[in-house]
């Protein structure tokens, strides 16, 4: 059980983090004059914009709002609860003894 507890322990900041820098995301569409190739922006830009650009190729923005980074948000947060909400995989797991 080891393995499970140190897999949900780096889970769970992860996910937690990748969510964090997609509601960041988020509010830096509302100012298109930011530049993200700058400081301190470009660290929210270089580790989402990897799980960005593929999406986008499936959705279009709408009303010419991109909406990807909204639609990540909800991934991950739905992963995380699958896997390490009160009753998600790895919580379910770690109590088996």
């Amino acid at each position: 059980m080891i393995g499970v507890n140190l897999t949900a322990w780096i889970l769970g900041p992860l996910l937690g983090v990748m969510t964090f820098l997609f509601i960041f995301r988020i509010i830096l569409t509302w100012y298109p004059q930011v530049d993200l190739n700058r400081l301190p922006f470009n660290l929210i830009a270089w580790p989402t914009e990897p799980f960005l650009i593929p999406l986008r190729k499936l959705v279009q923005p709408i009303g010419g709002v991109d909406i990807t980074p909204i639609i990540w948000v909800g991934i991950f947060s739905l992963l995380r609860e699958i896997l390490l909400g009160q009753q998600g995989l790895l919580t379910m797991l770690s109590r088996i003894n």
